[in-house]
């Protein structure tokens, strides 16, 4: 699977602190290499393939599957993260 950014997400993670950036691209890889990795704790959001996961315990990110692309939206604290601030 191909992992990539939306620009709202790079915008977002670019205001994180380094070692929460440094989580984020290795919970990526885990997300490229199996969606279901224990340490991505992954749920399905409410609405057509759309997705949380845990950076860490604070911080969130949402992904969109379409076929064999994943797209992350949102990037940041639990409800920024989640999209809702």
């Amino acid at each position: 699977m191909n992992v990539t950014f939306s620009p709202n997400a790079e915008k977002q993670a670019s205001k994180l602190p380094k070692p929460v950036l440094k989580k984020l691209k290795k919970q990526a890889d885990f997300l490229r290499e199996n969606p279901r990795h224990p340490s991505l704790r992954s749920r399905k959001m409410t609405g057509e393939n759309k997705y949380e996961a845990r950076i860490d315990y604070h911080n969130r990110f949402t992904y969109l599957v379409e076929g064999d692309e994943i797209i992350i939206l949102t990037v940041g604290p639990h409800d920024e993260g989640l999209g809702k601030k």
